[in-house]
């Protein structure tokens, strides 16, 4: 407990009313029915079905198989990877909403769905911590806040922290990139606090982010955390990108 109480995020007034106001009705985000909450049940009920996914990559698998061929051959640094939705309409577009218009509101909605999926809430359960990918302090300034800490902390503020993985530097713009590309741009993006390293070692932790799309984030942060003694890791990100072309 002096381990968490140690980590522990400070109140802030605004964040209780950025979850009072999610909790207003509104018009849905998607189809505009009212009144709802920001995503009526009947959206929810036709574009957030879950499908099979690889079970450490999240793409969408046929046929009842748990790997995909990739995973298989080039097993990754995680233990599991849970995919709440796939990245296409209208969860794209909610996305940008959320990210880049500053509306950190979308959080409690956008988490919900989150630990609904399949597998999400024993993974939170069993987890010591979520950490959410961090940006690097450029990017922070940019967006005003990070779009992966807001899904954490609505998942489990007792168990979120973005004290523990630190991001050095963005490197170059990612979304030209390939997958190799992107994994040379991120070398060295990520760090544990030395000071902290205690609390990561033998844990479970839980990393969310957002989007996944080609793994290279998620894959360059698992790095340090695996160097830093995790015993066990999952990644829970709201949207998995389809199989970029090669």
């Amino acid at each position: 407990m002096a381990r968490r109480s140690l980590l522990a995020q400070p109140w802030r007034p605004w964040r209780t009313f950025s979850a009072w106001a999610a909790r207003l009705p509104s018009q849905c985000a998607v189809c505009g029915s009212w009144p709802a909450q920001r995503l009526c049940e009947a959206c929810i009920a036709r574009f957030a079905q879950p499908r099979a996914r690889c079970s450490t990559c999240a793409l969408p698998l046929a046929g009842g198989a748990r790997q995909c061929g990739q995973c298989l051959r080039h097993p990754p640094l995680l233990d599991a990877c849970i995919a709440a939705l796939d990245y296409a309409y209208p969860w794209a577009g909610v996305l940008a909403e959320f990210k880049f218009r500053g509306d950190p509101a979308w959080a409690a909605p956008l988490a919900r769905l989150m630990r609904s999926t399949p597998w999400a809430e024993p993974a939170i359960d069993a987890a010591d911590w979520l950490i959410p990918v961090p940006l690097s302090p450029a990017r922070l300034g940019e967006r005003g806040f990070n779009q992966a800490e807001r899904l954490a902390r609505a998942l489990s503020a007792q168990k979120s922290t973005h004290r523990l993985l630190l991001r050095l530097h963005s490197g170059a713009d990612q979304h030209t990139l390939n997958r190799a590309q992107r994994l040379r741009n991120l070398q060295g993006a990520f760090a544990v606090d030395p000071l902290l390293v205690e609390a990561l070692r033998g844990r479970h932790v839980v990393l969310v982010d957002d989007v996944m799309t080609t793994g290279a984030t998620l894959h360059a942060a698992a790095q340090v955390l695996r160097q830093a003694g995790v015993a066990h890791l999952t990644a829970l990100v709201l949207a998995r990108a389809p199989q970029p072309a090669h």
